[in-house]
């Protein structure tokens, strides 16, 4: 199991769009992926879950992924937090 504290860089939050485009990022990876903020844990490839931490810019979360692609499903998310990886 790994974990790293990641901060949203992305311009204007986690809004529908680009909840929608994390959980793509996530569910593309055989680990079980979990964002965790504000003492609040969900599933990073639940649409519903997301949604529920609504995020915002300037934000930090934890990314905790498990399984035998976890390093690589947390690099890729946060690239995408970061701005860095714009999908779609």
């Amino acid at each position: 199991m790994m974990e790293k504290s990641i901060k949203i860089q992305l311009t204007g939050g986690l809004e529908a769009r680009p909840v929608a485009m994390l959980v793509q990022v996530a569910s593309q990876y055989e680990s079980s992926v979990y964002i965790e903020a504000e003492g609040k844990k969900v599933n990073a490839k639940s649409i519903m879950g997301m949604m529920s931490l609504a995020l915002g810019t300037g934000e930090s979360v934890k990314v905790i992924a498990n399984g035998n692609d976890e390093q690589a499903a947390i690099d890729s998310i946060e690239e995408y937090l970061s701005g860095k990886k714009q999908q779609g």
